[in-house]
């Protein structure tokens, strides 16, 4: 496979109504993005207006929101041209890897190549190696799916540039992205504040094991409390659901890009997350067999029981 050598940032602000329009019809007419040299470090920048199809004057709702004006749009050139200019300026796509703060944007990529019968190909090429940044971001740190701004935020940075102008919002994904690839003792701090400790500010004197043991192990002990080894499928399907609630809430631990997390929690991790994938497999094997009645193996829950005897 091709080593990755670049990475690109894209956004496109696109046709909007106060009153709101079907997104199929909402076409891109800005298109913004910043290509980061993952060797030097460098950073360059793309920024075109893009003539739509539906060429109409612009609702003054979408005026205010993008800052675009009628005129920028007369005098653009159509999608297929600018998106040759972007082909070109990003150069050898299998060295790049494209992201995105949320998805929307490669399928506005996707519907507008369509429009205008750009080889499905290219775009194919381009998906395969795409990511959801936003997505990414709120699995890993930050719990919900933030604004490029509350994402920053969290890491006491502030939006540069200006707002609605795509290639300043793909400039400050990028600069999210540093911050969560490069700040990782951060960023699993930030995570065990959004996931874990209820947007409770941290204490730096705190022993982070001893206060996530705590947590931890309350949480693994009512669980348990709710584990018979005899039971209904639909209260099965009930524990399934609490038990998933806290793998999310928890399995960022075992990532521990930072290194803070010791042996001793990683374990409790590893056995709840073990336990919540043998208790789907069991949910599963009954209910597709038409069961109402399911029956757990004892050796199951043992090990977390144990953590909390």
């Amino acid at each position: 496979m091709t080593e990755v050598k670049q990475f690109i940032f894209f956004d496109f602000e696109m046709l909007c109504r106060e009153e709101g329009m079907p997104f199929s019809n909402m076409e891109g007419i800005r298109l913004g993005a910043v290509k980061y040299d993952l060797n030097k470090e460098d950073i360059t920048y793309f920024d075109r207006y893009i003539q739509p199809k539906q060429l109409q004057p612009l609702s003054s709702f979408c005026i205010n929101l993008t800052k675009i004006k009628d005129e920028d749009l007369v005098k653009a050139s159509r999608f297929p041209v600018v998106f040759q200019e972007f082909l070109n300026w990003v150069g050898n796509l299998e060295e790049s890897r494209f992201f995105s703060w949320a998805k929307n944007d490669l399928t506005r990529l996707e519907l507008d190549a369509s429009i205008h019968h750009i080889p499905q190909q290219t775009i194919t090429t381009i998906k395969s190696r795409y990511v959801d940044f936003q997505a990414l971001f709120s699995k890993r740190v930050a719990k919900v799916n933030p604004s490029v701004e509350n994402a920053l935020a969290l890491y006491n940075l502030r939006f540069e540039g200006e707002k609605h102008n795509p290639m300043y919002d793909a400039y400050n994904t990028l600069r999210i992205y540093l911050a969560f690839s490069k700040d990782v003792h951060k960023s699993d701090l930030i995570m065990l504040k959004q996931f874990i400790f209820n947007d409770q500010e941290i204490n730096p004197l705190t022993n982070i094991n001893t206060e996530l043991k705590r947590y931890v192990l309350t949480d693994i002990h009512q669980l348990m409390t709710e584990v018979p080894i005899i039971t209904n499928i639909r209260t099965t399907r009930k524990l399934v659901k609490r038990t998933m609630k806290l793998v999310k809430k928890y399995e960022n631990i075992q990532i521990n890009r930072s290194r803070i997390f010791d042996e001793e929690i990683l374990l409790y991790v590893r056995l709840l997350v073990e336990f919540y994938n043998e208790l789907l497999i069991s949910y599963k094997e009954h209910f597709s067999n038409g069961c109402k009645i399911v029956i757990l193996h004892e050796h199951m829950p043992l090990p977390l029981k144990r953590l909390t005897a």
